[in-house]
């Protein structure tokens, strides 16, 4: 099913057309220029105060992977965990996991894998959205809670055909290390209804870093979805949607490999505007009712070589939720949205293995460990009380409640089980939740000044208190971390201006957070053995004070009609203030720089990412996504591109990342040498991809 890396044969084709296109571009240096958004997206601005939205279907570079997470990676201030080719871990201002809420149309998918390799990103196929929408920090109440970071919306639009027609758009890309993308979506409809189909497939072999060395890195992933829209008018719809996918991947920082991916997704939402136009406040009503289930399997035989015993687990969950939100129109200048949200999730396992084989972990019996109910109020108020002044505020509140349903615990390994008692068997945990923001926007020539405090609660996830143990030497009570963890507590300023003048553009946005009782993951932590004598290493979680700050800023600059200069950069410190030392995942400072030349339908484009040594790290400490391993080097990666426009029917674009072949890694990445895969040479960290070629080209038919 899986094919390795051939980069000689395309390397050479793509060379070959660089050398057909370049000269051609020359020529075309005469043709009009056109007024369309850049081909190829290397940094989305923030055009809005703390709010970025781009296209996730238009060419990106660096190329991302088909999740969601390599998808935000060009984002400023936003870094990827590194695994393998797929699944990795967005993290936005050094937090990450469920300090930054991912929805999904709306709705959200939970992961199962204890060890993170399937996050909720790894579930999301970006060419099957619309638009992709980051509110930065805790500046919104109406998306769910806990967003302390901030929130990530992949959006489908809605869909209304003012008489007859359809539409059908595809995507083909292809590039080093057999990777090929495929995308196609079709709809049709009347005045009265749609339909919409969308398929997605997307494959890799390994890739190699500069040096050559091979990354166990190969996945597969594909996609379905249907679309059904009731459209009475052109304000209102209703959408019912059913989804499904499955994925395998390969994984260079652990043990096993993520055999299936398998998601189930159903949604119903209902979706009604302009109402105040024909009498009344009440001017929107939106409502939602989501059901996704994922059923993971890991195992340590389906994609690598084993030679030891074969060992599969199969966590699950189902995740159910829904929305309601009401907005009104109190006046021109007042808009008051009001509304209510509420979800429920139950995970499950089950493993096994044994001899030469793990398929019968099926024949198992689903176990729950945990199961979590969490509802929750909201309102926010958008007050334009002058002509260039603007007020935003939210409340919110939330009941959240837990369940511990492990009975007991497996601390041995596969050969020497060592179980012991859970101390929070059957325990539940109910908080009491609240978050709330305000903010002043003012209008001023040509751009926006605001200033913002947020305060947001956040309460411990699934794997903060499930799979790991307190802090503490007894190996009795402090095997649990269910009943020991604090809510998290987070109040942060964010200001800034976003301006359009003239030649230029360009965005500030800097924060200050005071976190009390973060939730810190440290590795390595020593507790006696389970025996009489010796030591044991484990995971703990635990609370601690920290303070975080930082911010980006980014700026073009238009040189000529044909040329611009484009820069960034993103910056973020974290102190534990309880220990007063480094908190632990914190990214280095990162500048890119760009210059993006366009001639009527010819673009070409370079980039050049700058990210600096990070020497302050507080080794073995972090979060759920990973812990500190050290410091590392500074390293600069340089990419080009090019493309042809013909207007909206279709695209082509190519390119090349990382021209030089440099050899790296993210300060921000999993352990290369967690385990000695056979075949492949251990790193200390996942390295990056090296020398990679890339073309994409699109259509879409109307």
């Amino acid at each position: 099913m899986y094919s390795y890396c051939m980069r000689t044969p395309f390397a050479a084709s793509v060379a070959a057309l660089f050398a057909f296109v370049v000269p051609s571009i020359a020529a075309a240096g005469e043709e009009a220029a056109v007024t369309l958004d850049s081909i190829v997206v290397t940094a989305p601005p923030m055009r809005l105060p703390l709010s970025v939205e781009f296209d996730p279907r238009a060419p990106q570079q660096p190329l991302p992977a088909s999740d969601g997470a390599s998808l935000l990676k060009s984002l400023p201030g936003m870094s990827v965990v590194r695994k393998g080719g797929t699944g990795g871990d967005p993290v936005f201002r050094g937090m990450a996991a469920s300090r930054l809420n991912i929805l999904i149309d709306g709705g959200q998918i939970l992961g199962g894998c204890g060890g993170r390799m399937d996050p909720p990103a790894a579930y999301i196929f970006p060419d099957a959205f619309d638009s992709v929408i980051l509110i930065k920090g805790p500046q919104s109440v109406r998306y769910g809670p806990g967003a302390s970071a901030g929130t990530v919306r992949f959006e489908r639009d809605p869909v209304y055909f003012a008489e007859p027609g359809g539409q059908a758009s595809g995507a083909l890309t292809v590039a080093s290390f057999n990777r090929r993308d495929a995308f196609l979506e079709a709809k049709a409809g009347t005045p009265f209804g749609y339909v919409q189909g969308i398929a997605t497939h997307a494959r890799s072999g390994d890739y190699a870093d500069g040096d050559g060395r091979r990354v166990h890195s190969r996945y597969e992933r594909a996609s379905a979805a249907a679309v059904f829209g009731w459209t009475p008018d052109e304000n209102t719809s209703v959408r019912f949607s059913a989804t499904q996918s499955d994925a395998r991947a390969a994984y260079a920082d652990r043990g096993m490999d993520g055999s299936q991916f398998k998601r189930e997704s159903h949604d119903l939402k209902f979706e009604r505007s302009a109402m105040a136009t024909t009498g009344g406040s009440l001017d929107k009503v939106e409502a939602q009712l989501y059901y996704n289930y994922i059923d993971h399997v890991m195992d340590n035989y389906s994609l690598r070589h084993n030679t030891g015993m074969a060992m599969a687990s199969n966590p699950d969950r189902r995740t159910a939720g829904g929305r309601l939100a009401l907005t009104f129109l109190l006046r021109e200048n007042l808009e008051w949205t009001l509304g209510i949200d509420g979800q429920a999730n139950q995970h499950t396992g089950r493993s096994g293995g044994s001899g030469g084989t793990a398929n019968h972990y099926r024949d198992q019996k689903r176990v729950e460990d945990a199961r979590f109910r969490q509802y929750g109020l909201f309102a926010e108020v958008d007050w334009a009380f002058a002509e260039k002044d603007r007020l935003i505020a939210g409340l919110r509140g939330d009941r959240w409640r837990a369940r511990d349903s492990r009975q007991q615990f497996n601390l041995g390994n596969g050969m020497t089980p060592a179980y012991r008692v859970n101390p929070t068997a059957n325990a539940t945990r109910t908080e009491r939740l609240y978050s709330g923001f305000v903010r002043y926007e003012r209008d001023f020539s040509g751009g926006t000044a605001y200033a913002g405090l947020g305060h947001s609660a956040r309460a411990p996830d699934f794997w903060e208190l499930i799979g790991k143990e307190a802090m503490g030497q007894d190996n009795t009570t402090s095997l649990s971390a269910f009943a020991a963890i604090r809510p998290e507590k987070t109040t942060q300023l964010d200001l800034g201006l976003t301006w359009k003048r003239g030649h230029w553009q360009g965005f500030v946005s800097a924060f200050y957070g005071k976190i009390d009782d973060y939730i810190l993951i440290q590795g390595n932590y020593v507790k006696p053995g389970l025996t009489m004598g010796g030591t044991r290493t484990v995971t703990i979680a635990r609370n601690i004070d920290a303070i975080t700050w930082g911010g980006e800023a980014g700026v073009d600059y238009r040189l000529s009609p044909r040329w611009k200069g484009t820069a960034s950069l993103a910056y973020v410190r974290g102190e534990n203030d309880t220990e007063r030392h480094a908190l632990g995942q914190m990214p280095p400072l990162e500048g890119r720089l760009g210059l993006e030349w366009e001639s009527g339908a010819w673009s070409a484009g370079s980039l050049l990412r700058l990210v600096a040594r990070k020497n302050r790290h507080a080794l073995n400490q972090g979060n759920i996504v990973g812990q500190d391993l050290g410091k590392t080097s500074g390293f600069g990666v340089f990419s080009m591109n090019g493309g042809y426009r013909w207007k909206k029917r279709g695209s082509i674009t190519f390119g090349v990342d990382n021209l030089f072949n440099k050899t790296y890694a993210e300060f921000i990445s999993r352990s290369g040498e967690t385990s000695i895969i056979s075949g492949y040479a251990p790193t200390t960290r996942v390295n990056e991809p090296g020398l990679t070629f890339w073309l994409k080209a699109q259509v879409t038919l109307e």
